[in-house]
């Protein structure tokens, strides 16, 4: 793994990969030279890169050595080092490395290790032979490091730099949502001590520039005087290569400056590993190895390949491959939610695995996610059996069905050892077509004889744990979910949860909760709305997202809005049309815009935009919708934006009184006015949850999946939701909790808060803050996830990219012990979540403040036929039959067969038609006579008939597609159509008992040709090598040979009577394929019979044909021929007599 930092006057080049959102890098820096500074040395090992997410602070190389005034000149560093493992052999090290031989050296661990020197894990100013002592009792040594044990295995030798304690520095460059904070610390090295207390500390903004005046005034306060102009040139480069190199965090300690010049001993980074598609060329390719304590897994790297290839989500860590708790759950914040309840119940030992996968995944990603988890969890077995946990949230678009496929493949595949290692499985899940998944679950369970207990989102969504860990019994039959076609219905009867009392349409439009912002004059402060939808919010959807409209539309339906939410649609790739949805039951058109501006001219009501553009897309589109004073909230679907980018639009927004909600989001939902996109779910959720009214319970979220599981639990423990928004999970969200938890506390319609938090960040004690300063007042439920984190002994990404503690107070733990201090309503697990908000509920209900009402059913929405269809709801005769191909999956099938199988077993071009033709996996001599025929048949000069027709048309210059059709159109019964003929003719006449002289008596007194009989210029005495070369293939190969020794006797009568009258190509190949589909043992005979009769033989002269075709046109096009016309003296011109009179 390498990365590569090259200095030219104006910029600075990085080298290296990224994993997931943001990483940590090792790195050794390999810089060209202009100057006369001594060169690196020559042959040096590339070397090994350290890197994994949040805390762990990576080595770097010592002796770099930066010219003073760097970027007024092109420089090299003097840099060279060398890895040690077990493996190496010192004297070849030597050869290698002479320098090692004549320098004093520092040797140290490249393991991804914090604070080194105070571990004595750093051995310093040694000669060859003290490196060689130091390191034998510390190489291949296990180690303890905090609470994670490893073994040290990889270590790096550099030359030692000699230097002075007041010569060493300390310079740190990370990441806000405000901007990039700079610090420097005039005492560098190893006991810096706490650096954010002692250093002076610069922020420089989102889109802001760094001076060296401005370093000097507020950095360098402390600096020596003598340095100073060298620490603020170095400086100001170094935030030039972090920012125009997308790094997150940049630390070096210690920088030492010398009178020679400026090194960098040790220096840790992070980088934004979303901004790949831009720095890719720049980065080149590294690799990230798990951090101290947990060893690297192929099964780690191949998910990891499996999910860069996939446009879905799919992660896999591996805690203690040995651990009896397995999981595979869907989506980013359930994945943590079960990791946390896992390590609740006392399980964190036994949890094998961290891991999710999201983003509807085919079955084909799905079965390889599965097959690999499960190739894993049956390779040891444990006493106590062990357990998979198949978990997850309420899904908003993934097909549950569509994924359960792939799982179920797996455990089929798997079922033996399954079996074996006594796995029992619990499965959960909500979403899109659940019901149809959790039944095919329970199905495999039966046919299989593995314990499977599945349970939909009638149950806690954890609850499944407890039931695993045998903390609670497993219900022996759970209660029936509603099946996902229930919509259709109108049916009151579900009366178990109060309501609150809710406003008629009339009072509704009369008063608006809350106000939304008002235009304002130029310069005047902006305000963001307070209400962010209404009943009569029209929005704009950037993106051809036709399954997210017509979401949103049955939602606007169900909710009896007067007219549909959304106006228009913006897609660029197109031209401006019209897109038809339905609108309940009649189809209606909303007009799609090649271009934002016009969209914006033609529907100024519109004051929400919805972006789905791509990670790539969505900066650009943002910042272009901003220009228009008449959005005041976007929501921006994509994740994986870089995150300088999301900081600049986050600016942007609050300059101009926008609110984002997003990046990495599903968006949001007001019941019975608005929602985003597909927030929610599909209809039997919205109405399960009770989504198409409004509840007295708002709730603020990270995780869009997770918000529809609190969508879910409000409605069962509540009135429902008022409002939810899932803010997204990336680092940065566009809009924090407190926007909205502050805009429900204003909202008279909201009566208690919501709030699911997660490891990460520090928005959470602003709610603190807020409650204690009495800015809220309404009662907050609130649970910050990823618990589990602090009981790790290494550092686990989860899957948002948010969700790392970057120090202690950001940790989940600590967060809900503030919020409980500050008088928040906190669970003691998530488990718990559904009873707290119950229990605070019930308390405003008593006391009044909400009034429970009668549930009034919503209007009916037929379901879309081609999802009906998906659910088997319905049945329709199809309109085509096909039984050769099917592309439908995750690979092409020709006749069954995979095409990666087709390949595998080298069937060749004769075996691939023989499936799509005849749906038969053929003998190898069978493909290879094909073959033989498809070549044989190529081609036979310009003067046939075909091939003329085919250069004259090319030579009136038509296409190719024309020149060839009108090649083709020309063949016949007189021109290669013979085969079907010959075959037919042949076989008749032998079937029917006639000897070859009666066969050629009879034809010749019915006055008919015997098809493939004669040649215009091959005869007896000069045959035609083709037909020889077949017979004697045909001859050595097949089984039998019946009807080609029966036209052969033939032949013999016919050239009796004139030498040409040979059997010909066309006749030789119509007998011998008759003689394969007859003999070749996978057709019976009326089969064979069947594909002479409808054709099949003459698309073996039309298929080799056309090769020989295409060659004339591109022939005739290479050579530049003009327009044919044909000469006069060619042509016989013979008119009427009465018309030359």
């Amino acid at each position: 793994m390498t990365i590569v930092i090259t200095y030219t006057t104006k910029k600075i080049v990085v080298k290296f990969s990224a994993f997931n959102k943001e990483k940590h890098i090792h790195v050794k820096w390999e810089e060209k030279c202009q100057t006369k500074l001594p060169q690196a040395e020559s042959g040096a090992d590339v070397p090994r890169t350290s890197t994994h997410p949040p805390t762990a602070q990576l080595s770097y190389c010592e002796r770099k050595k930066i010219r003073p005034g760097y970027l007024e000149q092109s420089f090299q560093n003097r840099f060279c080092y060398a890895n040690v493992t077990v493996e190496t052999d010192f004297q070849r090290l030597t050869q290698d490395h002479p320098w090692l031989l004549t320098e004093r050296l520092v040797v140290k661990p490249d393991q991804l290790i914090k604070r080194r020197g105070k571990l004595g894990l750093v051995g310093v100013n040694l000669d060859l032979n003290g490196v060689k002592e130091w390191l034998k009792p510390r190489l291949m040594k296990e180690t303890m490091v905090g609470k994670a044990k490893g073994t040290l295995k990889n270590f790096l030798i550099e030359p030692f730099v000699p230097h002075q304690q007041e010569e060493e520095f300390y310079v740190c460059i990370y990441a806000a949502r405000e901007g990039d904070y700079v610090l420097f610390h005039h005492e560098g090295g190893v006991d810096v001590g706490d650096v954010d207390a002692k250093a002076q500390k610069l922020l420089i903004g989102v889109d802001e520039k760094i001076s060296e005046d401005q370093v000097k005034k507020e950095l360098l306060t402390k600096g020596p005087n003598d340095k100073k102009a060298v620490l603020a040139s170095f400086i100001v480069g170094l935030f030039n290569l972090y920012e125009n190199l997308f790094f997150t965090y940049l630390e070096i300690n210690p920088l030492v400056v010398t009178k020679d010049g400026v090194y960098v001993l040790d220096m840790a980074a992070k980088i934004d590993a979303t901004a790949d598609y831009i720095c890719k060329s720049k980065w080149g390719d590294v690799e990230f190895p798990p951090p101290f304590g947990r060893e690297a897994y192929p099964e780690e790297a191949y998910i990891a390949d499996l999910d860069a290839k996939s446009g879905a989500s799919l992660k896999l860590t591996l805690l203690n491959p040995r651990g009896r708790i397995w999981t595979m759950v869907a989506g980013g914040g359930a994945s943590v939610v079960y990791s946390d309840t896992i390590c609740d119940l006392g399980g964190v030992n036994e949890l094998a695995n961290y891991g999710e996968y999201s983003g509807a995944p085919s079955e084909q990603q799905t079965y390889d996610y599965a097959k690999t988890i499960l190739s894993l969890m049956t390779r040891e077995k444990h006493p106590d059996g062990k357990v998979l946990i198949i978990g997850g949230s309420i899904a908003n678009f993934t097909n549950v069905a569509a994924t359960f496929k792939g799982i179920v493949r797996a455990i089929k595949d798997y079922q033996g050892p399954l079996k074996e290692h006594e796995v029992t499985i619990f499965v959960r899940r909500g979403g899109p077509n659940y019901q149809e998944g959790l039944r095919v679950m329970g199905e495999v369970g039966k046919t299989t004889g593995i314990p499977i207990h599945v349970f939909g989102t009638e149950t806690h969504m954890t609850a499944i744990v407890g039931m695993a860990l045998g903390h609670r019994p497993i219900p022996n039959q759970p209660p029936v979910a509603a099946h996902t076609a229930n919509f259709l219905l109108n049916s009151s009867s579900s009366t178990s949860t109060p309501t609150s009392r809710r406003k008629g349409p009339s009072e509704n439009k009369a008063k608006v909760e809350g106000s939304p912002a008002k235009k304002v004059k130029a310069g005047a402060p902006v305000t963001k709305a307070s209400t962010l939808f209404t009943k009569h919010t029209k929005a704009l959807v950037w993106g051809m997202q036709t399954r997210a409209v017509q979401g949103m539309l049955d939602f606007d339906y169900v909710c009896s809005r007067d007219e549909p939410s959304v106006s228009a649609l913006i897609y660029p790739f197109t031209g401006d049309h019209k897109q038809k949805f339905y609108w309940g039951h009649k189809e209606i058109l909303i007009p799609v815009y090649k271009n934002m501006s016009d969209a914006m001219k033609k529907h100024p009501d519109v004051d929400v935009l919805i972006t789905f553009a791509s990670l790539r897309s969505a900066f650009e589109s943002t910042m272009e919708t901003m220009q228009y004073p008449q959005i005041r909230t976007i929501a921006i679907i994509a994740e994986g934006i870089p995150e300088a980018h999301t900081r600049k639009i986050i600016k942007a927004a609050d300059e101009k009184g926008v609110t984002l909600i997003g990046p990495a989001t599903v968006g949001g939902i007001k019941p019975g006015c608005f929602k985003i996109g597909n927030t929610g779910g599909m209809l039997d959720n919205i109405l399960a949850s009770k989504l198409y009214r409004p509840g007295s319970v708002a709730y603020v979220s990270r995780s869009g999946g997770m918000s529809n599981e609190l969508n879910n639990i409000i409605s069962r423990t509540t009135d429902g939701v008022f409002e939810g928004v899932a803010i997204g999970g990336d680092r940065y969200p566009g809009s924090v909790f407190t926007d909205h938890v502050l805009r429900y506390q204003d909202t008279p319609g909201v009566k208690m808060i919501v709030v699911l938090g997660e490891i990460g960040g520090t928005e959470e004690y602003k709610i603190c803050k807020a409650i204690k300063q009495g800015r809220i007042t309404k009662p907050v439920v609130c649970w910050c996830i990823g618990t589990c984190a602090t009981m790790f002994s290494s550092e686990v990404q989860f899957g948002h990219a948010g969700a790392c503690a970057n120090q202690a107070s950001e940790t989940a733990v600590a967060k809900n012990k503030a919020l409980k201090e500050a008088g928040a309503h906190v669970p003691r697990s998530f488990d718990e979540l559904g009873e707290i908000i119950k229990s605070v509920y019930d308390d405003l209900v008593s006391k009044g403040v909400i009034q429970p009402a009668e549930e009034v059913p919503p209007p009916t929405v037929p379901m879309d036929y081609s999802w009906a269809r998906e659910l088997g709801l319905i049945r329709k005769p199809a309109s085509f039959m096909t039984s050769i191909c099917d592309e439908r999956g995750q690979e092409l099938l020709y006749a069954g067969m995979p095409i990666t199988e087709v390949f595998k077993t080298e069937i060749g071009l004769g075996g691939t038609l023989g499936l799509l033709w005849f749906q038969r996996r053929l003998p190898k001599y069978a493909c290879q006579f094909i073959e033989m025929c498809l070549m044989v048949t190529a081609d036979h000069g310009p003067a046939v008939s075909g091939a003329h027709n085919t250069i004259v048309c090319a030579r009136a210059g038509k296409d190719l597609i024309s020149s060839l059709t009108s090649g083709l159109l020309t063949i016949g019964d007189r021109f290669g159509g013979a085969l079907d003929a010959a075959a037919k003719q042949f076989s008749h006449a032998f079937d029917s008992g006639m000897l070859p002289m009666e066969f050629v008596n009879k034809m010749k007194k019915d006055g008919k040709l015997i098809m493939g009989i004669g040649h215009r210029v091959k005869s007896i005495n000069n045959p035609d090598m083709r037909v020889q070369i077949l017979k004697d293939f045909v001859k050595q190969s097949f089984p039998a040979s019946q009807l080609l020794d029966y036209a052969l006797e033939v032949e013999k009568i016919t050239t009796s009577k004139k030498p040409n009258l040979i059997l010909n190509v066309d006749g030789l190949i119509g007998v011998a394929f008759v003689d394969l589909l007859r003999t070749c043992g996978v057709f019976t005979r009326d089969e064979a019979d069947e594909f002479v009769e409808i054709g099949a033989l003459n698309g073996i002269f039309v298929l080799g044909r056309s090769m020989g075709f295409i060659g004339h046109y591109l022939d005739q096009k290479r050579l530049k021929q003009g327009l044919y016309r044909h000469p006069w003296d060619d042509i016989s011109y013979v008119l009427p007599e009465h018309m030359s009179m």
